[in-house]
Order: structure tokens, then sequence, then C-alpha cells
């Protein structure tokens, strides 16, 4: 849909290493949809976990619709995320084998289904955000350059 918008994790990709993106559903109750399809929503030091043979998404906030009285939700709770078992398991053996963390990085919708991409990661250290910085100047350094030359 062309006026939804997409709700991203814009700190993800600064504190973590990302090594593989997923898709996956998300369970989503009443006037949370309404919020979302509105922007309210922050994903900011939000995770995924796998319990009990389920993918759960925790400290997702999602703010309470307006017009929604008392049926609205908890900004908070925990939300299931809705993927195939065969994919929930070789995300498990990932996770235990090597130390990785599962971080969504947006939220979108996608023929009206609200999806979040998740993203198997690895937590930076601070050299590594330095490193990053620099190398980003470096290459603002260039182009400024190749704009004032040419």
């Amino acid at each position: 849909m062309a006026g939804t918008p997409t709700i991203t994790n814009r700190k993800a990709r600064h504190e973590y290493h990302i090594l593989e993106t997923y898709e996956a559903g998300i369970e989503l109750k009443g006037t949370e949809v309404k919020s979302l399809r509105a922007g309210k929503a922050n994903l900011q030091d939000s995770f995924a976990r796998i319990e009990n043979n389920e993918l759960l998404l925790y400290n997702m906030h999602i703010s309470p619709y307006e017009q929604g009285n008392r049926f609205n939700h908890d900004p908070k709770r925990v939300r299931r995320l809705l993927m195939h078992r065969q994919e929930i398991n070789r995300l498990h053996s990932k996770i235990r084998e090597k130390g990785l963390t599962l971080i969504p990085l947006k939220i979108y919708f996608q023929r009206g289904w609200a999806k979040v991409e998740l993203a198997l990661a690895r937590g930076k250290k601070l050299y590594d955000k330095r490193q990053d910085i620099a190398a980003r100047d470096a290459q603002r350094e260039m182009e400024r350059a190749r704009r004032a030359k040419g």
C-alpha cells in the first residue's frame, strides 16, 4: 500500500553486524494495526527470542490508538512473530551455536499484512563503531572532492 509508513530501527545497523535478514509476520490485536498504519511505533531496544518453539518480539512499543477507548492494547506487550516451524528451528540452531541475536530492522505492510524484517546479528564492539564512522566520513570527503572537481 502506498500510504502506509515503514517503521525502522535506525540504531540497529550502528549497534550490530547484520549477518542475515528474514521476514516474519506479526500477530497484532485490535487497534495495534491502526496505530502501526499511522506510524506510531518504536523498534528501539526491541529484540526477538525463541521460547517454546515460538518466535516472540520483546520491547516493541506501539502507541495506543487515539480513538481506541477501552479496546486499546498494552503498548509494550510481547508479540508473537509468525514464521514456518522449519525456519524457526534453523534460526534457533544458529542462535545457540554462534551466540547471535535477533533484532527487528523494520516493520512494513505487504499486501495488507504487517511484516517484520528480522536480522540475525552480532553486537559490535566500540572500535568497530569507530571504524564505521571513520569509513563513512572518508566516503563523504571523497564525494565532496569529486563534486568540487567535476
